[in-house]
Formats: C-alpha cells, structure tokens, sequence
C-alpha cells in the first residue's frame, strides 16, 4: 500500500548474510550499492544486460552472480531484499509489482515514492554503522551522517565545517586523492573530507570502493576502472573529464588506490590540468607497498635482515623492449624487493631474477587483495613463484614480496 505522507520510515539493520538479494540493473547506482551489499554477506543476483567495468569486476571474482538478460517476472522468487536500478521504466514497475506480491522489500532508484524501502546514508566508524533518513532529502541525511561519524572520530558530535570554495583563476582546484591499499579506513581524513564535499568522483577499481556507498546521490561518480588486460576507460579521457568539471565550477576528486605518484598516473593527471590553467591538490596515500606487506606481517626492513627496500612495477615482462627495469641490477640487490602489477609476469620477473644471480630458493609471499576481508597470503620461492601462483588462482591486485624478511615471525 502506498505510503501515508504523515508517517515516518521505520528504521531496520537488515541482516542479509547468505540470503538472498536481487539487483536488477547494473549502472552507477548498482555500483555504489553493491559493495555494501557484498560487506553484509548477501546473496546478490544481478539481472542486468550490461554492467559497468567496476561490476563487472564484481562478477568476474565471484562476490556476485549475474545473469546478463532483462528483468523478468519470478526473478525476485525467494529474494529477502530488492534493488530496482534499470534504465527501462516499465521493468521497473513489473519488478516493484512483484516485490509488492511476494512481500519483498523493495528500493527504487527512479521512484522513491514507489519503493517500500528507502535507501538511507550510511558511514562505517570503529564498528558503529550510522544509518540516517530525511525523508526526502538525502543531502541532509548525507550531512547529518558525516556530523555524527565526525563527532565519533574525534570526540565530539557536531556538523563538520565546510570550506568555501576558493577563488582562484583557473576554478575549484581539482583533489588528486590517494585512497590507500583498499580498506575505506585506510584513507587519509583530508581524503575523506574532500570526498565528503565533492560534486563529481572519478574512481578507480582499486580505490576504497566502499567509499562510494557513503556519497550522497546528488554526486556524479565516474568510472575510470582500469581491469588489468581488460577494457579502460583511456587515460586521456579521464583528463578530459577532471577538465571539463573542474571548468563547470564543481569540486572533483579523483580518487585513486594506494598513492596518486606511486605507479598511479597522478603526474599524468596534474600535467593535463596544469595545460589548461586548472589548480590542483594532491592528497597523499598509504601505498601498498607498503601497507600490504604489513597487514600480513611482513615488515619490507627489519635490523639484521634488510636494510632497504626497492619498489618496482611488473606489468611489463622483462623481456619487453618498453621495459624501463633493469632486472639485473636488482638481482644483486640484497634488500627487499616489492614488485606491483606483476601476477601476469611473475614467471619471467622471477627467471630474470635467478637468471642474474638472485637464489632459486629466495622466499617469496603473494598478497592478494591486501588490507581487505579478501586478503589472502600465498608462499613461494623465486624458482616456484609463477606456477604456484598459477595452481593458486592468485588473480590481481596482489603484492609480491621478494626477500628474507618474509619468513619472519613475531616472536
């Protein structure tokens, strides 16, 4: 039945792990609100005919299943909670007509006042979810669910403070934002503010996508997800984009995993703005590398052990004539070497390696999807590496530490 406009919301934690939840479309909104959903544990089916790269990451790594068709009568059957996101009103109607027969909760992206449930603002602080309605009015909710995290974070319950935009020249300086290794708490707090205030976020797949769950939805999110060895959204799009927003006055932020400057085309992105007269801010990150060899108790130095420690990207193979490494002056380094981007050619980086002189039985750990609740640690030696990570099914992003210090234990 329809909504009394005199009534108020009634506020419910859905506990939805291992149960069923049916998403139907799979655009920007599905985006946002799918990794929640996955957080919580559900059982997502996505119906859609397409999806952006972002969820498509999602289904490629088996945290939901999609079904690549259309909305069709019985797909909400034994489903506990609904998302109707489709592009097609008419799906949407059928979809909430049958929502409203088999009693299923029911959020509409397109028709609030259809919905049997409202969607409200959500932040995540030391445990504490801090879920805010306003009815009608989701910049408020947004508002009042960043005062009362605030107030959590540091001690007091008050509206944050919102700086004004600045006069400048060239317009609202762009925010070139480092997220971090993937956990959302991992981002700086002057990261997360100047999420909190955007207009427009340009976003990487491997950003804190849970972030994105916590925009209000007046907030333009773009997809700059760059799959490894699938499609992208090109570099020189995504400039054009920070450009033309920046230049319609709104705050953008470009939001991006670990450090912009640490293998993140950040230079990239502030040498385009600096061409067309546009300001730019750069928020730093933890990079992974890091961050992720610490959160599964690898220290990249340690007294006695090693002494530095070498950053290096494997996503082009050492026998390419673009590579830029010079593979055998690492082999007779006798630090820690990390290397990023580099589960494709794991193989060759680590015959290249034995082939100049580093140890066949040198240790080796593959971190996978580090700092979040899919990160997972794999053991090798330099001469086992590309077929255990082969047996293993390691799939990106991941980690690999090179090194004594990856046998080390706390004692």
């Amino acid at each position: 039945m329809a909504e009394h406009a005199e009534h108020h919301a009634y506020p419910v934690g859905l506990r939805l792990s291992g149960r069923r939840v049916v998403v139907l479309g799979a655009g920007q909104v599905a985006q946002r609100r799918l990794p929640a959903l996955i957080a919580a544990g559900a059982d997502v089916l996505l119906v859609s005919p397409s999806a952006t790269p972002s969820v498509e990451a999602m289904a490629d790594t088996g945290e939901i299943r999609w079904e690549r068709r259309g909305y069709r009568p019985g797909d909400l059957a034994d489903a506990w909670y609904a998302l109707i996101s489709t592009d097609d009103p008419e799906a949407n109607a059928a979809a909430s007509r049958e929502a409203e027969e088999r009693r299923v909760w029911c959020v509409r992206s397109d028709d609030a006042e259809a919905a049997t449930a409202w969607t409200p603002a959500t932040g995540h602080i030391e445990g504490v979810t801090v879920a805010v309605l306003t009815g009608r009015d989701p910049r408020r909710s947004a508002a009042l669910r960043d005062a009362v995290v605030d107030g959590l974070r540091d001690g007091r319950i008050a509206a944050p403070h919102h700086r004004p935009r600045p006069e400048s020249e060239g317009g609202v300086p762009v925010a070139l934002v480092g997220g971090g290794p993937g956990d959302p708490d991992l981002i700086t707090v002057r990261g997360r503010r100047l999420l909190a205030e955007a207009d427009v976020v340009v976003a990487d797949r491997l950003g804190p996508r849970d972030l994105l769950d916590e925009l209000p939805p007046h907030v333009e999110v773009i997809d700059a997800a760059k799959i490894p060895y699938g499609r992208a959204m090109a570099q020189e799009a995504i400039n054009d984009a920070l450009i033309e927003h920046a230049r319609a006055g709104k705050r953008v932020v470009r939001l991006k995993g670990g450090d912009p400057f640490v293998f993140g085309r950040g230079m990239e992105e502030a040498q385009a703005l600096v061409e067309e007269g546009i300001p730019y801010t750069v928020v730093p990150g933890i990079s992974s590398t890091i961050s992720v060899p610490g959160a599964a108790g690898i220290p990249v130095t340690h007294r006695g052990v090693a002494h530095e420690f070498t950053v290096v990207s494997g996503h082009v193979a050492p026998d390419d004539a673009r590579s830029l490494v010079d593979w055998a002056a690492l082999a007779k380094l006798r630090g820690t070497l990390v290397v990023l981007m580099g589960v494709q050619n794991s193989g060759a980086i680590a015959a290249a390696l034995i082939e100049h002189g580093r140890g066949a039985d040198t240790p080796v750990a593959v971190i996978q999807e580090g700092t979040t609740a899919a990160q997972r640690r794999v053991d090798a030696t330099l001469a086992s590496l590309g077929e255990t990570i082969r047996a293993e099914g390691v799939r990106p992003p991941a980690v690999i530490v090179i090194g004594d210090v990856v046998t080390l234990t706390p004692r």
